[in-house]
């Protein structure tokens, strides 16, 4: 990453700043977990490929892809930017309050304010219901391994069940919204005389007109993103009944958790409010800490860790001691290899050997820089933190089929 790191936490004071940059250029980029009541060993391969297609249908993937749906043609971005997936769920219908109930902050950042951003970021605020390219993904698999009994159950986790993630963020309305106050901070940083070691670390004063314009920005993409994730899973809940021919929700498919990585958020710290930023972080929050929904108070709050389309993922929480980390934990594997690294060192071949057992549309060439090869060992990663118990593992998923954007 440029400026802060990939994995980076900051927390800076109410009298502080704030970064662009160390937010990160995809504004709520996230991962959203949904689990099933499906046996695994119920649904071959022939019946994977069919809800991959399905589910391709309704969702595009790729660089600036828009949706079919006419709902979204006129959708209300003003709302959306304020209120986020609760806007889509109680609006459109496009979900449940409970599903609310399992979203980071409830699907909604306070502040969002659509005043605050560009016309040209507006302007590619047509993306709703999208994935989007570079790494973002929808997967279907199953859990493969319970390492906490007790939590897993409270989760709603069963070994051998189907899963599916959905990994993406605001597209190019988030996008477009970094540009436009990286730029706007680092013209800030040569008026005011202030030297930056890296462009990428440019800031705000959190009381400046500008850093309160980007604070309302960003909220705007990262509730966009909210509303994105839950949109998707809506297609996919229906996707899924259509190809089962029963209703969703007897097939069990309910939100666990939708958590975000790339996010700037005031949070309390031994009394006092601090704004959080994590880029390619993801917040933890252990057992009996005060803003765990209800359902994961006992426990924690579930925190997704993806690996790469060839690799298990993981759901771990965070303990007590993810305090010293601000309450965040790895995001996901993390490159090795850049993407034009991979595109030279990696061979069609290799790729396709690394994907043998997971069910794709893929053409090598297209997606070898997403090859698991270009990514570190997802066990390493996790275990990094969970060897030193800032997280405890609850459950690891292996991918059987994958939509890449």
């Amino acid at each position: 990453g440029f400026g802060l790191p990939i994995g980076g936490v900051m927390a800076t004071a109410r009298d502080g700043l704030v970064s662009a940059g160390a937010v990160g250029m995809d504004i709520n980029c996230g991962v959203r977990l949904i689990k099933t009541d499906i046996p695994s060993r119920e649904v071959d391969k022939k019946q994977l490929q069919t809800l991959l297609r399905e589910i391709e249908k309704r969702i595009p993937l790729g660089l600036g892809k828009k949706s079919s749906d006419k709902r979204l043609r006129n959708i209300d971005l003003k709302r959306i930017a304020d209120l986020g997936a609760q806007e889509v769920v109680r609006t459109y219908g496009l979900g449940t309050e409970d599903d609310l109930n399992n979203i980071e902050e409830y699907g909604r950042i306070p502040g969002g304010d659509l005043s605050a951003v560009s016309s040209r970021a507006v302007s590619r605020g047509d993306q709703l219901g999208t994935i989007g390219s570079g790494n973002h993904f929808i997967e279907i698999g199953c859990i493969s391994e319970v390492f906490d009994q007790d939590i897993a159950e409270a989760f709603g986790l069963k070994k051998d069940m189907l899963t599916i993630m959905v990994h993406t963020g605001s597209r190019g309305f988030g996008h477009q919204i970094c540009n436009d106050f990286s730029s706007s901070m680092i013209r800030w940083a040569k008026k005011n005389g202030v030297t930056l070691p890296n462009r990428g670390l440019a800031y705000a004063p959190l009381d400046s007109e500008l850093g309160k314009q980007y604070l309302a920005a960003m909220a705007s993409a990262a509730n966009f993103a909210f509303a994105n994730r839950q949109i998707i899973t809506d297609y996919i809940r229906n996707s899924f009944s259509k190809v089962f021919a029963c209703s969703w929700d007897k097939l069990g498919l309910d939100l666990i958790y939708d958590v975000a990585h790339n996010i700037a958020k005031f949070e309390e710290y031994d009394g006092e409010e601090l704004l959080v930023h994590r880029k390619g972080a993801t917040r933890a929050l252990p057992e009996g800490h005060k803003d765990n929904n209800e359902k994961y108070l006992s426990t924690g709050q579930p925190a997704v860790i993806p690996g790469t389309m060839g690799t298990a993922s993981y759901v771990v929480v965070g303990t007590q001691l993810a305090e010293e980390t601000f309450y965040s934990v790895n995001h996901g594997a993390g490159r090795v290899l850049s993407r034009t690294a991979a595109r030279k060192t990696i061979t069609e071949k290799e790729f396709t050997d690394s994907m043998e057992d997971v069910v794709h549309f893929h053409r090598p060439r297209k997606v070898i820089d997403e090859a698991p090869g270009a990514y570190k060992d997802i066990e390493t990663v996790v275990d990094t933190l969970a060897d030193i118990e800032i997280t405890k593992k609850v459950v690891q998923l292996k991918p059987m089929g994958v939509l890449k954007g």
